[in-house]
């Protein structure tokens, strides 16, 4: 029945039109943002757990640069520690064959001595110099002042979360396991300020130049020998330890990136939109559109049919 109070088929036509219009509006939003879920009214549920999964990323994010920060100081260190242990031209391995030189009879022990006080000014230097970020591990304080170097720090290895109750993985390093020089604490407890009873000297004090060939004076040159060779290993063990701690560390730091990397792609599979199925969906709900418009035109127009009718 044709009325002029009630266009029915201009309300169908609008009715679709309006769902078209709503649909080709989600579409460009897809489209626009890359999201399929980019609010919580799109999809509850995928949006919340989205939302934990970015926060989560957040966190690995943050565990990230403090692995990379724990690496700069465990570098820094592990570089020093190879720094005095030296090689033939420096550092302990220098030192120890120095004193094995200044055995033989009749020379300048005086000579050897200015050498030997370079290289333990030198070593000296590189433990202080091996700062980062206020840290250093092998120039400590162990007074009990407000300036005393912590006994230990912890390096942030690793992020978990199991339910709402997040877990923080850490690497702990004790300071006196690398410690080369000690400070103002009441003993001198570093590997090479510790004072040897067979010589009754620390590393950082040998002094030969006023020795002689006597046999006493070349005893004390072996009990020099064999506390050098004693720091190489003590010095070479607290270098192996920091390089097992940077290898954990870079393993860590790989693993949390990976981690990332799927977090990232587990969101994506939640929220991500397919971009060809969007574009292949926003053309046909164009055309829709326009069909829609002509459809709506159409039905309006047959109110005038009715109105010709009496003329």
């Amino acid at each position: 029945m044709s009325s002029l109070l009630t266009n029915s088929t201009a309300m169908t036509a609008l009715q679709t039109l309006r769902s078209v219009s709503s649909q080709l509006a989600t579409t460009q939003t897809r489209i626009s943002t890359g999201q399929r879920v980019s609010t919580a009214s799109d999809n509850a549920a995928y949006w919340s757990i989205a939302t934990s999964m970015r926060s989560d990323n957040a966190a690995l994010s943050a565990v990230s640069d403090s692995l990379g920060l724990s690496a700069a100081t465990v570098d820094t260190e592990y570089t020093a520690l190879n720094t005095v242990i030296g090689d033939k031209d420096s550092g302990l391995t220098k030192l120890q064959a120095l004193l094995v030189e200044a055995k033989t009879a009749g020379i300048d022990r005086t000579k050897i001595q200015a050498d030997i006080t370079q290289i333990q000014q030198q070593m000296k230097s590189t433990a202080g110099s091996a700062t980062i970020n206020g840290i250093n591990w092998l120039s400590i304080d162990t007074s009990t002042g407000s300036t005393a170097t912590p006994t230990s720090f912890s390096l942030v290895s690793s992020y978990s979360r199991v339910g709402s109750t997040p877990t923080i993985g850490s690497i702990t390093v004790t300071t006196a396991t690398y410690a080369l020089y000690t400070t103002g604490g009441a003993t001198k407890t570093g590997i090479l300020d510790t004072v040897a009873g067979s010589t009754g000297a620390s590393i950082d004090t040998i002094a030969i130049g006023s020795l002689t060939d006597a046999a006493t004076d070349q005893t004390k040159l072996d009990g020099y020998i064999a506390q050098v060779t004693a720091a190489i290993g003590s010095v070479a063990s607290a270098a192996a330890n920091l390089g097992a701690v940077k290898n954990r560390i870079s393993t860590n730091t790989e693993f949390v990136k990976s981690l990332m990397d799927s977090v990232d792609r587990g969101v994506g599979q939640l929220v991500d939109a397919d971009m060809n199925q969007e574009s292949t969906r926003l053309a046909a709900l164009q055309v829709q559109q326009q069909l829609g418009v002509q459809a709506l035109s159409i039905a309006n127009n047959s109110s005038q049919s009715i109105l010709s009718l009496f003329r």
